[in-house]
Parts: structure tokens; sequence; C-alpha cells
């Protein structure tokens, strides 16, 4: 009796949320929509995986496709990513975007500098290529400023050289701490270590495609892709080991063991996983006005399984997942909390349709 209870308290909690949202969209239509960044007037830039960078206005409408975005390896996971606005955006116009380059044999996730022009990208300069590899899968791609200025990157471990996520002198499978010039900070857990690079910030990850920095806290979250099962929510913390592929809480794709640990000694456990996997996607700490009652929450994006997942932080722990939104059929690529506390969604696609993404402004219903 007492599981019905808690089971008929769940669904009704997820009713009663879904029942609060108003769910607008912004913009249809979309090419895989990856990345998207608020810039300080209100408008935003938002990537498209097979290549195009657009200004959107506050609407969403598209107002400008950028040229002289760098050409992106575009393959299967492969193509362009992220994009994000350089702290003092205002006083120097830069802006970071991630991609994939390269070809099929020897491929990188690539991170450029460049400053808005009036409709071109100009003075695009590489600041990191992470260690390369011969797959066209997992390379993470992920950006984010802390509050120091230094710029974090997800990597993914390239799928076939997982044990390279263990490996410090190699930047597969890792977020790397990197200035804006591209070097490494001295600070670095691992900097002035022989063989490792100095560079890594954290290590053990196989597909981090979410991360996201607290601006109340400056503390650091990240999602990341499991096999069959593992998809995790991690804060990261300097220098730490999150276990891939020691300890994972997934199978592999032909239903066998990775490894026989789901823990091990020294690997630093998620603050909550997915078996099976939900096709993780991106994830934001929630801070607004709109929704109260989600303060320091976290908002993390399904693709596989295609839903928003609310879930319930206190004191650091994980007191509930409640699904959101999954009659829309969306793969929710990336989660943004707007200065209003509205929440934006990058739909990657309708039901795996192409042209299908969608930008969507999540408010509280009237």
């Amino acid at each position: 009796m007492r599981s019905l209870i808690i089971a008929a308290a769940c669904l009704f909690a997820s009713f009663a949320s879904a029942q609060s949202l108003q769910v607008e969209v912004l913009a249809d239509g979309l090419e895989n929509p990856w990345g998207l960044a608020f810039l300080p007037d209100g408008r935003m830039l938002l990537t498209e995986r097979a290549g195009d960078l657009w200004l959107l206005d506050a609407q969403g409408k598209k107002l400008l496709k950028y040229a002289n975005v760098p050409p992106a390896f575009v393959k299967l996971q492969g193509g362009l990513f992220d994009v994000v606005p350089d702290p003092d955006f205002q006083d120097n116009s830069t802006i970071y975007l991630s991609l994939a380059h390269g070809h099929q044999q020897h491929n990188t996730t690539r991170v450029v500098s460049a400053r808005l022009g009036a409709t071109a990208l100009e003075d695009v300069t590489v600041i990191f290529d992470n260690t390369p590899k011969g797959t066209s899968a997992h390379y993470g791609g992920r950006l984010a400023f802390l509050r120091d200025g230094t710029l974090l990157v997800t990597t993914g471990e390239g799928a076939e050289y997982r044990e390279d996520a263990q490996r410090l002198g190699s930047t597969l499978g890792k977020i790397v701490r990197i200035r804006t010039d591209g070097s490494a900070p001295p600070d670095n857990p691992f900097a002035g270590r022989e063989g490792a690079d100095a560079r890594v910030w954290s290590y053990g990850h196989r597909n981090p495609q979410g991360l996201y920095v607290d601006p109340v806290d400056d503390v650091v979250y990240s999602v990341e892709h499991g096999p069959r099962g593992g998809d995790e929510l991690n804060i990261i913390t300097r220098g730490a080991n999150y276990g891939w592929p020691i300890a994972t809480h997934g199978l592999d794709y032909t239903g066998g063991r990775i490894s026989p640990f789901e823990t091990y000694a020294g690997v630093t456990e998620p603050l909550t996983f997915w078996t099976p996997s939900i096709g993780i996607g991106g994830v934001a700490i929630y801070h607004g006005a709109m929704f109260p009652e989600w303060e320091g929450d976290a908002l993390v994006g399904a693709m596989g399984h295609q839903h928003l997942v609310h879930v319930d932080l206190q004191d650091g722990r994980v007191t509930s997942r409640t699904k959101l939104l999954e009659d829309r059929r969306a793969r929710f690529r990336q989660i943004k909390i707007a200065p209003d506390g509205a929440v934006f969604a990058v739909i990657d696609a309708i039901d795996n349709q192409p042209h299908t993404g969608q930008l969507l402004r999540i408010s509280r219903a009237p």
C-alpha cells in the first residue's frame, strides 16, 4: 500500500507541475540546434550542429546568419556545438564556439574565440584542441565560465578511446579549464605533474554534454551520457575522478559489463543516475522569481526519452525527480534560465524527424 501511495503522489506531482507550465514555441524548423546564449541586450545566439550560428531577437525571430563561422566536421555526433559570450562581452564583443574539427581519421573538440562583427565573425582564433581521435562520436563540447573568468570545456572520450578518460596526459574524457587565450591556469590541479596535461580540471568522464556553473555559489554541475544505463548528474570538483570506465552504473551496448564495479574507491559518485539511460541533454540550476518552488533545483534535458526532468535538490541531495512535458515528444538538448526566470529549452528534434528543432520558452501558466 505504501508503494502505491508514493507512486500516486509522484504521479500527482508530475501532473500538477505540468499543469502550471505554459510553453511557447519561439522558433521552429531548426536543424539540430545545439547551443544557446543570451546577450546583454536581450538578443540571443543559437548554433545548429550543421554549422550555422544565428542571431535571434528577444522573441526568437532569426535576424542574421553569421558569416565566417569556422567549418565543422559534421558527421554522426560531430558538428558545431556550443556558444558562450565573454564575461566582458559588452566591452569586447567576444564569443567562444566549440565544434568538431578535422576529418574521420583525425578529429578533435575545438574551441575558438571570435568577435561579433556586423554580419560576420572576426579575429577567429583557435584556443583549444583536445587529443585527436579517429571516431565521430563522444565530443562533449559544452562551455561555461567560472566566476574567475576561466573557461571550462567538456570533452568526450571518443567512444573507442575509453581508457583515455583515466589518462591525465590525454584530454579525452575530461573537463578542462583554460584561460581565454587557451593557456592553462597555474592553479589547475595537475599543473606541474609529470606526464599530465596542465589543462585537466576533472577526469573519468564518458561524454559530458551538459555543463552549468551556478552563479550563486560557483558550484559546477555536469550531466554525461552513460552507455545502456548510467546517465549521470554530477557536481564537478577540482581534480576529481568520475570513474569512467573503471566504475559505471551502465552496461555496454552489447549487454556485457564494462566494469565489475558500480562504485570504486577514490571515484566520485554522481548526485543521481538514470538506468536505463534517458539520453541526457543539458542542465541548469534554477534561480528566478517565476518558479520560486524550484529555487536551487536542477532542470535536466532528456533526448532519448524526450522529456524535461525537475530534480529536487535539498542540501546537496536529490530528494525527487519529476518528468515534465513528456507529451511534446521533444529531444531536450540544452536548458537556459532567462533573466526573468523563464526556462528556455533548445529542442534538437521532435520524434527524431529532420528540421523539427525548436526553441521553447517555458513560463508559469496564467
